[in-house]
């Protein structure tokens, strides 16, 4: 597989990059499958609509990580626990990139 390095293949999709590093605690995702656990970023900028990028600094343990622009500048990181026990992440590192459309990107 061959990697492409151009900065601009999506420059025309994306009007700017919202980009947020800090340490995060999430809470236990409980026993079970389907149960989850979020914590509220202040990403200045963000806004409904916007793509959202998460990257957590410590291996999920077979579960999902997801984060969502749910009310103007906070994003909300959420891990879906896919095991049969409890997930308790370490404290971590999570870096955020919020994408924010051109405005007839996707809408033309």
């Amino acid at each position: 597989m061959a990697t492409v390095r151009n900065r601009r293949q999506f420059s025309s999709l994306f009007s700017d990059v919202l980009t947020y590093r800090g340490t995060l605690d999430l809470a236990d995702a409980a026993t079970g499958l389907g149960t989850f656990a979020s914590s509220d970023v202040t990403v200045k900028g963000a806004s409904l609509g916007d793509f959202v990028l998460v990257s957590m600094g410590v291996d999920t343990v077979d579960a999902v990580v997801a984060g969502a622009v749910t009310a103007a500048d906070t994003v909300t990181v959420t891990l879906l626990n896919n095991t049969a026990g409890a997930v308790n992440l370490a404290s971590t590192t999570v870096r955020i990139v919020v994408l924010k459309p051109s405005t007839d990107a996707f809408f033309a």
